[in-house]
């Protein structure tokens, strides 16, 4: 028998007679996710001023290298000249790098070494301009002076201070109007604000930049922190340039475990860091993930593929790799996180201030400051100008 009794679909075209039936839950698709911070987790401590700095310091430097494009008998030679003089001491015991000559420093005159070749039997090899030296150790003669005191003076870096801040503005009506899924409008605005402010301060600590002139910032100019990438200077590497091998495809230029290692292992040879992190981008990502495809097995009972690193372990570091978005896709940042704080101004961490209604409406206004400190830069790496298509 046919259904005779009234139906939805009769009740006319905007439903007067019907409940609405709105889900009290509100789907938000931005991106606003903040990794790079979370790993990093909050700081201990807290800075005190808009311009806030850092002290670095650095053990004497045991390299240094050859200097001299007139060197007439290369195996034979007893003196020639270095870049750096002061780094060398009478009774040290040198090296050329990647050869088997031990060399005994005898006398230094500015940048002129006086040395015994062939040192203790050690085999002779030939002496080449650009050639990096390394300085063994000195070796002090029984019952003579104190040597000269020899030091290193500490640098002081630092970033400035960026604020973070939105206005949130709701009228009356709708403070006092029941809203679908929220109890309290002006509380959900500024959540909404402080996911805003919070994804743009972990791109900051990414890529921003300072202003190239006045900092600090004025009335008329605004204060910008200084991010990761422009905070890196020493650990440059791409492709294809020494001390980076090739990397994979058409243009040798795609990322692979052996460019990945060999920027590692640049960096441990030159600081103590320990790079622990490794913060790339989608495309990035994939590649390292590929990393591990050919040597994958599957058994015939297995119903789940998984193709995701989520930890690499080399001989220079066990590195957890971290995906954000906001690394620019060409990019991979090799960090050591126990070396970077992202860090509020006293008593400006993200909060929100009521302000002053002229009107119908409540205001309010959520702000934060906040600076980067990126110590010792040279225990950090970017690989760059990588393919971001295969």
């Amino acid at each position: 028998m046919p259904f005779t009794g009234k139906a939805t679909y009769s009740a006319g075209a905007t439903l007067p007679e019907i409940a609405e039936d709105v889900s009290d839950i509100i789907a938000i698709v931005s991106p606003y996710e903040t990794p790079l911070l979370d790993h990093l987790g909050d700081p201990q401590r807290w800075a005190m001023s808009t311009v806030h700095e850092w002290l670095e310091d650095a053990l004497l430097p045991n390299t240094d290298a050859v200097d001299d494009d007139s060197i007439a008998d290369p195996e034979n030679e007893t003196t020639f000249t270095v870049e750096h003089g002061d780094r060398f001491r009478v009774g040290d015991q040198i090296k050329l790098q990647g050869k088997d000559e031990v060399m005994l420093v005898t006398g230094i005159s500015d940048n002129d070494l006086t040395v015994v070749r062939q040192y203790g039997g050690s085999t002779a090899v030939a002496l080449q301009d650009d050639d990096v030296i390394n300085i063994l150790g000195n070796a002090a003669l029984e019952g003579d002076d104190a040597p000269t005191a020899r030091f290193t003076n500490r640098t002081r870096l630092q970033n400035y201070t960026q604020i973070f801040t939105a206005t949130v503005e709701v009228s009356g009506s709708q403070l006092a109007a029941q809203s679908i899924g929220i109890d309290d409008e002006m509380d959900y605005q500024k959540q909404e604000r402080l996911r805003e402010m919070l994804r743009d301060l972990e791109n900051c600590v990414i890529n921003g930049i300072a202003a190239s002139s006045d900092g600090q910032g004025s009335g008329s100019l605004r204060r910008t922190m200084n991010g990761i990438l422009a905070l890196l200077q020493t650990n440059l590497f791409e492709p294809g340039v020494d001390p980076i091998p090739d990397g994979d495809g058409p243009g040798a230029d795609l990322l692979n475990e052996a460019v990945l290692n060999a920027a590692l292992r640049a960096v441990w040879e030159q600081s103590s860091g320990n790079v622990d992190t490794i913060l790339c981008g989608g495309f990035q990502k994939r590649r390292i993930n590929g990393f591990i495809s050919a040597t994958q097995r599957y058994a015939d009972s297995d119903k789940a593929f998984s193709s995701m690193v989520d930890v690499y372990e080399s001989d220079f570091g066990i590195c957890r790799v971290v995906l954000s978005r906001w690394v620019p896709q060409d990019k991979l940042l090799l960090l050591d996180s126990s070396r970077i704080d992202v860090l509020p101004l006293s008593g400006r961490s993200f909060h929100a201030k009521p302000l002053a209604s002229t009107g119908d409406a409540d205001l309010s206004q959520v702000i934060g400051e906040y600076t980067m400190e990126f110590r010792n830069e040279n225990a950090h790496a970017v690989i760059e100008n990588l393919a971001i298509t295969a």
